[in-house]
């Protein structure tokens, strides 16, 4: 079922996107249009069967109807994708969920995309905004494109991410010495 006109989805916030990332479509599996799909999400046991799905830029909707692993990718099947050269068609489409269904999260954990655009400030000083967050090995990293035009680059640690309020848009922070360039 891919009826991209009768979806409504996204979030009620303006600073949310609609949809959040799943994963990329690779290379077909077998005859019967099963595909393989790359995970980019911390979730993936979000992908089941019955599960809507938004596939491509033009979010185009489509019903999981089986999916297995095969580490380290998913395989992927779809209702009314029933051979290798409908699933062909969809090599290379990103797979997306509303953001709206994304799972509840532990409290004082956040999705990154509910940080990219919070205001940043340091003892009350308004320092910048968060255009960026980088997963590294560690912590993740906040890009903060800061009121002066250059960035800022601070590690998710207790010592200097003091407070999150997404009611209010803004993060506290503690700008430990040698943060700044």
């Amino acid at each position: 079922m891919n009826n991209s006109q009768d979806h409504k989805a996204g979030s009620d916030s303006k600073a949310e996107p609609a949809f959040v990332l799943l994963g990329r479509l690779q290379r077909v599996h077998g005859v019967h249009g099963e595909i393989a799909m790359r995970v980019l999400t911390d979730f993936p046991q979000r992908l089941r069967r019955g599960k809507k799905v938004f596939l491509g830029a033009e979010h185009r909707q489509y019903i999981i109807s089986a999916v297995r692993t095969k580490e380290p990718l998913l395989l992927l099947s779809f209702e009314g994708v029933g051979s290798r050269e409908e699933a062909q068609l969809l090599t290379n489409l990103e797979v997306f969920s509303t953001v709206r269904e994304l799972p509840a999260l532990l409290e004082g954990s956040f999705y990154h995309h509910q940080l990219v655009g919070l205001q940043v400030y340091e003892r009350e000083i308004l320092i910048g905004q968060i255009c960026e967050v980088l997963e590294t090995g560690a912590n993740d990293v906040f890009v903060v494109q800061e009121t002066g035009g250059s960035e800022l680059l601070l590690p998710n640690i207790p010592s200097v991410i003091l407070n999150v309020d997404l009611d209010q848009h803004r993060m506290d922070v503690n700008i430990l010495e040698g943060l700044r360039g």
